[in-house]
């Protein structure tokens, strides 16, 4: 299903916020240009896989938004574009050409998904991911989070926004533009970790025994067993009275026997055995992809102005 097969997207977005909406607007069937300066995304340095996989299928313009040709040569390809996504600061985008109430005065018809760093009155200060997310606590100095939860959360939020706008446009509301804050997106991903339930003491952060890690002979095991008809399986296996998860100051003499009990078997086995009795488990890693794989084909490129 392609329910904006018909809509065409231009995003000046860099890096990886931009990128991975409009990736997911194309999958929902939007053509999508994505405009680079002459060195192209810094993304493509970087990760070229992950990049070659954000841009399949996308019509790559090379333009100097430096220049009077570039921006000339934006404005012209403006004129049909139902959605205009950016990432650059308010600043940037009139240096660029793309000041958003010309831009939206100019095109009648133009919706404008403008993502920036912070929220209203924040907007020019500079950020990325990092600072975003050790601002709301989430990372653990000094290791360097896994994942890039701020931007990942932003591009999930403009993929939100875009599809609004193109609700609002179809049932003729006067709504035309967004603003999405990496941060303030950042923050409702963070809300577990607030309200304490990821905290170290939480039921989720590790106080819990039957939602944490364990080793096993050959590496380590994640087990996710909330609901009480889980939580009996895993006690009837390690011969662990259930009636102890009753009370907190009984979790740690049941953790000290799930440690004990997980160390006789391998991943491999502890895995085996909990599809046979349907227990959330996991081996740690064991599903993670390989970095190198079949590239998707090139997207299509134009130097443009």
């Amino acid at each position: 299903m392609e329910p904006l097969k018909g809509f065409t997207v231009l995003s000046t977005a860099l890096n990886i916020p931009g990128p991975v909406a409009v990736c997911r607007l194309r999958e929902l069937g939007a053509k999508v240009i994505k405009v680079e300066p002459p060195a192209g995304d810094p993304l493509e340095a970087l990760a070229p896989s992950w990049y070659r996989e954000l841009t399949e299928g996308q019509e790559i313009l090379r333009l100097d938004l430096k220049t009077p040709e570039g921006q000339g040569h934006l404005a012209d390809r403006l004129a049909d574009v139902d959605l205009l996504l950016t990432s650059q600061r308010p600043s940037s985008l009139s240096r660029m050409g793309l000041d958003p109430q010309e831009v939206l005065s100019r095109h009648p018809r133009l919706l404008h998904v403008m993502m920036v760093g912070y929220g209203p009155g924040r907007e020019e200060e500079a950020g990325h991911d990092l600072t975003y997310v050790a601002q709301l606590g989430l990372v653990k100095p000094p290791t360097l989070p896994r994942t890039l939860l701020a931007d990942l959360a932003g591009a999930q939020r403009a993929v939100q926004e875009a599809l609004a706008l193109f609700l609002s446009r179809e049932r003729q509301i006067l709504k035309r533009q967004a603003v999405v804050s990496l941060q303030e997106a950042a923050r409702l991903w963070a809300a577990p970790w607030r309200w304490g339930l990821t905290a170290p003491d939480g039921l989720l952060g590790g106080a819990y025994p039957l939602y944490r890690f364990y080793r096993a002979q050959d590496g380590w095991v994640a087990v996710a067993a909330l609901e009480e008809k889980f939580a009996r399986r895993i006690c009837q296996e390690m011969a662990v009275d259930p009636g102890l998860l009753l009370q907190r100051e009984t979790w740690p003499e049941v953790e000290r026997a799930l440690a004990e009990g997980f160390l006789q078997r391998s991943v491999e086995e502890w895995e085996a055995w909990a599809r046979e009795v349907d227990i959330p488990l996991t081996g740690v890693g064991k599903g993670q992809e390989a970095a190198e794989g079949s590239s998707p084909p090139p997207a299509t490129r134009s130097k443009g102005g």
